[in-house]
């Protein structure tokens, strides 16, 4: 590991120097990339030069352990040894967790999908429930949100939503949110007070650049009709709506947001691509998973990941085991402690695994 540590030094100072250069600056994605490399790398130097500090003085302790003839004071240095191998511990611990190779994904941003499952209306409001939270979770963050595609119930509700998020290790915090979200609650409409269960579906996908999925135009079909709104009510009066079906993998995406045809069909080229990508990234981390022991959740969109009750206040994380008694904060876009949950168990097990 030392070895490693003292290349990843090296690799630190070459970086610098290329920052200093200010040719650099004249390729901004290149640029980019090396601040991303050279945020990550400085966190690992930092505690390495952390370790070896604690390494010399627990060498220099015993030393004075081994010449120091008066009682107490050997005492106060050999307490003071067992504070510095405590801490040392500590910090080879934190190196391991540094050292997990990095997902190349977590720095991307991602397209959302939310999806009304089971229980028909109340399915459709815990939906525009999800939304909100996300939505104050991402503005806590100061990440953007851009709608792409949207189908509202006339109550409230929402049976469906495509939206994009960008900004600072987006896919790091939110790929954990993949899989069903199941809510249990009283409708507003029962009368009888019986509690409903009802199921909504969201999807994470890191969002593609067009280097990252090539797409061929031979191999779509794209449809263009007159877009509606709920009840079949007309929200525009040309053919302005946009459907492409990718045929090669029958993925089909709408999009009928924009008054504009060819605003729809950019955005819903930016949901096919990072559905693509999905399909692609997806095998891969099958391949890899096959290698490994455990996972922290597959990312499956039918994995139920979580339950939110609200009689009693309580959101229950399964692929985890946290439960937290504080629903009514979490919905309001507190998710810290969840998403800080998740991520530490997964660098856990990534530890074990590696």
């Amino acid at each position: 590991m030392l070895e490693k540590l003292e290349g990843i030094v090296e690799r630190y100072h070459q970086v610098e120097t290329m920052l200093a250069n200010p040719d650099i600056l004249k390729d901004m994605n290149k640029y980019r990339k090396i601040m991303q490399e050279h945020s990550h790398l400085q966190g690992v130097v930092s505690e390495y030069l952390n370790y070896k500090r604690l390494s010399e003085e627990i060498t220099d302790a015993k030393a004075l352990v081994e010449e120091e003839t008066d009682a107490e004071m050997r005492e106060m240095a050999e307490e003071e040894i067992k504070e510095l191998e405590a801490d040392l511990v500590k910090s080879e611990i934190e190196l391991k967790r540094l050292l997990i190779p990095k997902d190349p994904l977590d720095g991307k941003n991602i397209i959302m999908e939310i999806r009304a499952g089971t229980g028909g209306d109340e399915a459709a409001l815990f939906s525009a429930d999800l939304y909100r939270m996300y939505s104050h979770y991402a503005e806590s963050r100061k990440w953007k949100i851009e709608i792409l595609s949207m189908n509202e119930t006339g109550i409230g509700g929402l049976k469906e939503i495509v939206y994009s998020i960008s900004g600072k290790e987006v896919y790091g915090n939110m790929r954990w949110e993949s899989g069903v979200h199941r809510v249990q609650r009283v409708p507003a409409t029962e009368s009888s007070g019986r509690i409903h269960t009802s199921a909504v579906t969201v999807a994470v996908l890191p969002e593609a650049e067009e280097t990252d999925i090539n797409i061929v135009p031979e191999e779509l079909k794209i449809d263009v009709y007159r877009s509606s709104g709920p009840g079949g009510q007309s929200v525009n009066t040309t053919d302005s709506a946009v459907r492409i079906t990718h045929l090669p993998t029958g993925l089909v995406v709408t999009c009928q947001d924009e008054k504009s045809q060819i605003k729809n069909k950019a955005k819903a080229l930016r949901v096919l691509r990072a559905r693509l990508y999905e399909l692609v990234e997806d095998k891969k981390q099958k391949e890899r998973a096959e290698n490994r022991k455990s996972q922290v959740g597959s990312g499956d969109r039918s994995e139920r990941i979580r339950t939110y009750n609200y009689p009693q206040n309580r959101v229950t994380d399964h692929r985890i085991n946290l439960t937290l008694y504080k629903l009514d904060s979490i919905l309001q876009g507190t998710l810290d402690e969840v998403i800080d949950a998740m991520k530490f168990h997964a660098g856990e097990e990534a530890l074990k695994n590696s």
